[in-house]
């Protein structure tokens, strides 16, 4: 079956002709892949910067945001049923004993590094026609989302971003005043940092938690993406407009930073502005670039006085995939249309070279497999 690779050894990436799998073990799922969205770290694999095929393979299969209709169960899968829809998560646990994190099934605090990842470190990924895999990775999809379920492992970042502000700021009295329904954090002010798609899906799940929400990002306040803030109900400034210190003006005391564009320089130079009892999420990794400065003296001045807490956050949790689930039926609902503007083009797999070499455009790009 046909498969999209890249050959690290070779600095291939193309189409490869991968083995079908086979359902070989009672708690197995066999899945038709039906869309892959294209992220970053897709692209920074087709440079050959990250990313290393499985152990006695040459190749690695790609792609980690999935959506695959299942098409066999093995005979102790007795939840879902051919036909069903689900998302995979990514993250594969380690092997070691001593592992507490990921012998509680939390292999996104894995203390090894001893992982591996489906289309991403030593674990062939779902850019392909089938795929075999344990029932226990999977969540099902309602049938309704299934234009839009590919967003939902980019959106289990946002989803444990929040919950992770929440457990940290449980260090001080930082509720609002008066609760609202459903809307806990409708006295704050949160910044995102981009308007990718992460970015674009962290400023929903802030907005939907309540928060008053900003997105700061290089494109103008014309473009599309700015016009998707604003149909959430946020607000965008474009950094082209205003500069940080004139953003933060606007915005006053920023209560959250999501960080969601890799860039170490603005990431910082934002935490200057950081307000007080606040907390900065990093989600990006930055490339290997030129050596940033940081006022050392500043920031550790203001980590102190004012409470601040900056932490990162990486990969995501089985309940951070049925929250993102969850979430994307709630903001259809929220913001017709919001969603669905995200993906900005579809492609057959024999586009994948091309649209991981060649120059981004739209906001998501997705493959159809099938």
């Amino acid at each position: 079956m046909k498969a999209a690779a890249v050959i690290p050894s070779k600095r291939f990436i193309g189409i490869v002709q991968h083995p079908e799998p086979r359902v070989t073990l009672p708690g197995e799922v066999k899945l038709r892949m039906l869309d892959i969205g294209v992220c970053g770290t897709d692209r920074e694999i087709a440079r050959f910067v990250y990313g290393f095929p499985p152990d006695g393979s040459e190749y690695l299969v790609i792609g980690h945001e999935s959506l695959g209709e299942i098409v066999e169960t093995g005979a102790e899968v007795v939840d879902l049923h051919p036909g069903d829809l689900v998302v995979t998560t990514v993250r594969r646990p380690c092997p070691y004993e001593r592992c507490i994190a990921c012998r509680a099934g939390r292999q996104d605090f894995c203390y090894t590094g001893g992982f591996t990842e489906c289309g991403i470190n030593g674990r062939h990924g779902f850019m392909t026609e089938f795929v075999v895999e344990e029932r226990k990775y999977m969540h099902r999809v309602p049938h309704e989302l299934r234009d839009v379920a590919v967003l939902t492992e980019p959106l289990t970042i946002a989803e444990k971003a929040v919950s992770e502000v929440w457990e940290v700021q449980r260090r001080l009295p930082w509720n609002c005043v008066r609760q609202k329904e459903g809307a806990p954090g409708y006295c704050m002010n949160a910044l995102v940092l981009g308007a990718g798609p992460v970015g674009l899906l962290g400023a929903m799940a802030l907005r939907k938690a309540g928060f008053n929400t900003w997105v700061y990002s290089l494109e103008p306040a014309s473009s599309p993406r700015s016009n998707i803030v604003k149909s959430i109900g946020g607000m965008y400034i474009s950094s082209s407009d205003a500069s940080i210190e004139a953003m933060s003006s606007r915005i006053g005391n920023i209560d959250v930073v999501y960080e969601a564009t890799g860039a170490s320089k603005l990431a910082f130079e934002v935490a200057q502005v950081l307000g007080r009892n606040a907390v900065f999420v990093f989600t990006g990794v930055p490339g290997r670039k030129q050596r940033v400065e940081i006022n050392t003296d500043e920031l550790m001045r203001d980590l102190v006085l004012k409470n601040q807490v900056l932490f990162g956050t990486v990969n995501a949790s089985a309940r951070h995939f049925d929250a993102a689930i969850a979430d994307l039926s709630a903001f259809r609902k929220l913001w017709p249309g919001a969603v669905e503007s995200l993906i900005t083009g579809r492609f057959p797999l024999e586009h994948v070279s091309s649209l991981l070499t060649g120059n981004k455009q739209g906001i998501k790009s997705v493959i159809e497999v099938s």
